[in-house]
């Protein structure tokens, strides 16, 4: 179960949403889901999440202890929610990074940043292989990326190596509902948000792999494990709305 979570195997091969392909084919495979959805990534987040994702993301950055003149850094940021509310906490002395390993969700981000007058340092920048040096972060934020990386427990490794000691991560991803949510979840996920996909970014392909990849991350109790055996000193979750998400904070010592 923890290896097939986690997304590798003996023989070099990996999940994309419930099909297995070799590992050198994920990246690639992700990256063409998400320059298809870059344009209507927002809209799409609203209309699947009810709006609520916004609410998963504020309970994110008030429940932080971010504040003024801390160094974030926002990995998977795509188009910008976090990086904002990141940047409003800490300040003019502070500083923010906006990372995505696509260029669509990272043009679109930046894009709209600028639009708000928020000029922020952008990387295209993979978490497996972070372009930033030890110590240098107060807080690492990913939200709702983790599940699409291939080697998971290599990019916690790499979060742990940029944090300062003290500093935090925090990952906000979906994870296990609630038992009595199920048949509920399972008939949203895979009934109708392929028909939102469809009707909205004329793309269901794409929104049927998200709720694949769901299924296939890490549920609350793993993932917080695979945090500590990337060295995370202590680990923390929160459910939010009946485990449709979960807030894993870790802490490095």
């Amino acid at each position: 179960r923890c290896r097939r979570a986690q997304g590798v195997n003996m023989d070099n091969q990996t999940h994309f949403g419930f099909k297995t392909v070799d590992e050198s084919e994920k990246a690639g495979k992700v990256a063409e889901v998400f320059h298809s959805v870059a344009q209507k990534y927002d809209v799409m987040n609203d209309l699947m999440s009810g709006g609520l994702h916004r609410v998963w993301k504020h309970f994110t950055l008030t429940t932080s202890g971010v504040r003024a003149g801390d160094k974030v850094l926002d990995i998977a940021g795509g188009t910008g929610d976090l990086a904002r509310g990141w940047s409003k906490r800490v300040g003019k002395s502070g500083e923010v990074w906006l990372t995505d390993i696509n260029s669509s969700m990272l043009t679109v981000g930046r894009d709209r940043l600028l639009d708000e007058g928020l000029m922020l340092p952008v990387s295209l920048a993979d978490a497996e292989k972070l372009p930033f040096p030890d110590n240098y972060f107060n807080a690492v934020s990913v939200a709702f990326g983790l599940r699409n990386m291939t080697h998971k427990d290599a990019a916690l490794k790499e979060m742990l190596r940029v944090l300062k000691p003290g500093g935090k991560l925090f990952v906000l991803e979906f994870s296990k509902v609630w038992k009595p949510l199920s048949p509920f979840y399972d008939f949203y996920s895979f009934k109708a948000l392929p028909v939102m996909g469809k009707l909205v970014a004329g793309d269901a392909d794409s929104y049927q792999y998200l709720a694949e990849s769901i299924r296939m991350h890490p549920d609350q109790e793993t993932l917080k494990q695979m945090m500590l055996d990337a060295g995370f000193g202590r680990v923390d979750y929160h459910n939010l709305t009946g485990g449709v998400v979960a807030l894993h904070k870790g802490i490095k010592f």
